[in-house]
């Protein structure tokens, strides 16, 4: 029966996934969903700007945290391990929500493209910032990265296995291909507001420095010589450019 509930328990974790990543979709390019980064309603004056810094805030500290070393091993020995990568993912899915539920449009424009033509352009630039991002999650272990081949393993009563160093397709060409999908989709929009403009520097410069010192620091330690030879070849984020530690 407790195996059970964590299997039912890790496929709601990862339908909430679901929802928080089409809906993050909809709200960065401002189509489709009730509410979006740039919905009519607005907060005037500074509270905004804090209000959003507080929120990006929760989720940077979230995510930063729970994915350490140290700190999984203390967290699995109250969650069990078999449910650690589906809690994981379950609260950044809702700290994600939160984000979109109290987010405080700003809607002085910085910039906007009216040329149909461009529109489009820049429009299928994000929608291949956002299928980076999914393919990328592929190319190395899905169902492992969002939990469920943990759950599904333990209810078979099967161990699960680290899952192998792998260098497949997008990660030839950067380490952190998912990363650079998210920073290609929170960038390409015709209509940058003020409020899209925090979101997408505060993000980008979250994703820069967690992925700098945290995830490369944590990935040497995992995989040791063959991930510092895989540094030297292939850059980071930005594609075609010297690699760099």
């Amino acid at each position: 029966m407790k195996k059970f509930i964590i299997l039912v328990y890790g496929f709601i974790a990862y339908l909430i996934f679901l929802i928080s990543f089409l809906y993050a979709i909809g709200f960065v390019s401002d189509f489709l969903v009730p509410k979006t980064i740039n919905s009519e309603t607005e907060t005037i004056g500074f509270s905004a700007i804090i209000i959003n810094l507080i929120l990006l805030s929760i989720f940077a500290i979230q995510h930063s945290v729970m994915a350490r070393p140290a700190f999984k091993i203390w967290w699995i020995k109250i969650i069990g391990k078999p449910a650690e990568r589906s809690t994981y993912i379950l609260l950044t899915s809702l700290a994600l929500l939160l984000i979109f539920w109290k987010w405080q449009p700003i809607n002085s424009v910085v910039w906007e493209i009216d040329n149909s033509l461009f529109v489009w352009i820049i429009k299928g630039v994000a929608a291949l910032g956002w299928l980076i991002v999914l393919l990328s999650t592929f190319m190395i272990s899905h169902f492992e990265l969002f939990g469920l081949t943990q759950i599904f393993d333990n209810f078979k009563n099967r161990t699960s296995q680290s899952p192998k160093f792998q260098t497949n397709f997008l990660y030839k060409i950067v380490r952190h291909p998912l990363m650079l999908g998210f920073i290609i989709a929170f960038w390409a929009t015709p209509l940058m507001t003020v409020g899209h403009m925090l979101f997408a520097v505060i993000t980008t410069v979250y994703i820069l420095i967690a992925v700098k010192y945290l995830e490369e620091k944590d990935l040497r330690k995992k995989h040791g010589d063959d991930y510092e030879e895989y540094q030297q070849k292939v850059p980071m984020i930005i594609p075609f450019t010297k690699s760099t530690k």
